[in-house]
């Protein structure tokens, strides 16, 4: 069984040991380490090599955002980064989504939810939490008048049709089903729009698809 190893970046130590309770419970989960800011988290990622950061936005010292900036920065193959905050309609979050990270998780989540958005964003094959994002992108982001980064990436048809599902959570599989494809090829067709719109995950894709104006809140369904 592959093992997804996770780091715990908190400045409250209750919080990490709530984290760590939750997920060491858990089959195919480790916690490899903890950090109570951001510029530990830093060494620690390059010595213990998670696969998932936990990491919380706003910390004294090196915040979250900042620590994200740094680790996409400067990882050799850097780890999936989830945002754990108080409150979802937060300015910090949308900056973390927009430098890369892989999603968010609020700090009154559930258990079973806390498990499930780690295991989601370690598999990268959907968007954790569409509906907040959606949100998130209906009061932030601003519209680029020429169409923005998607109308420059040169997406094909297809491309653009697996786009607007992945922007409403779909999976792999959900989305070849939608458009009658197999999952492989959804897989190409999802590396391809990634590499012409320069995201490093779906997240930032998805980021992308709103800020263009390619994607609205409205007409996704928000």
């Amino acid at each position: 069984m592959t093992v997804i190893k996770v780091l715990l970046v908190d400045d409250e130590e209750l919080i990490r040991a709530g984290l760590r309770a939750v997920l060491d419970a858990q089959d195919g989960i480790e916690v490899v380490g903890e950090a109570e800011d951001g510029a530990e988290a830093l060494g620690l990622v390059r010595t213990l090599r998670p696969d998932v950061v936990l990491m919380d936005v706003r910390m004294s010292g090196v915040d979250g955002l900042a620590a994200t900036r740094a680790i996409l920065r400067g990882a050799d193959g850097p780890p999936k980064i989830l945002v754990v905050t108080t409150f979802e309609a937060d300015d910090y979050v949308y900056e973390a989504l927009r430098a890369g990270a892989d999603g968010f998780l609020l700090k009154r989540s559930r258990p079973a939810e806390i498990v499930q958005a780690v295991r989601l964003v370690a598999a990268g094959e959907s968007l954790l939490f569409p509906a907040s994002i959606r949100r998130l992108a209906a009061a932030r982001a601003p519209h680029a008048a020429d169409g923005g980064a998607v109308a420059r990436a040169g997406l094909t048809e297809r491309e653009g049709q697996v786009l607007r599902l992945m922007a409403r959570g779909l999976s792999n599989a959900e989305i070849g089903a939608r458009l009658h494809l197999g999952v492989q090829t959804v897989k190409t067709h999802v590396s391809s729009l990634l590499g012409k719109l320069g995201a490093r995950d779906r997240t930032q894709a998805v980021i992308a698809a709103y800020e263009s104006g390619f994607v609205t809140p409205v007409a996704d369904g928000a």
